[in-house]
């Protein structure tokens, strides 16, 4: 049997920012933007060279929903994105704007730096060793 995690839900201020983001700075695939109606967008992104897991951007639908914006891991880095040169995407994310929270550093596991998305949420760069 085979399984894997197809979407992950990220849940955002609007849609056009996070397209910008994800697309923009850094790098992701639009797979999919259907308009639901009612102001409802599926939206869907994934790094370049991805073929299964992909974000689900969800525009924030109450007031509950807008509270998780960027808490959606409690503090914790929630995501991470592997990639086969860390050199390279480090200094493409920088040149886009992208804050990173700490210099990269050399682990046992791999090269690896936190970055923030522009909602808040910590990402770990990571070129697994």
């Amino acid at each position: 049997m085979k399984q894997t995690i197809a979407r992950i839900t990220l849940i955002v201020p609007d849609y056009e920012p996070a397209i910008a983001f994800f697309c923009g700075a850094l790098g992701f695939d639009l797979v999919e933007d259907l308009d639901m109606g009612g102001g409802k967008r599926w939206v869907v992104v994934r790094p370049k060279g991805a073929t299964e897991t992909a974000l689900l951007l969800a525009r924030a639908a109450d007031a509950g929903q807008a509270e998780a914006i960027g808490r959606q891991a409690g503090g914790r880095v929630g995501f991470f994105l592997h990639t086969d040169d860390f050199a390279r995407d480090h200094a493409a994310f920088t040149a886009a704007g992208v804050h990173f929270r700490e210099e990269p550093r050399h682990e046992a596991y791999g090269s690896v730096a936190v970055f923030e998305d522009p909602f808040g949420n910590l990402w770990d760069l990571l070129q697994p060793a």
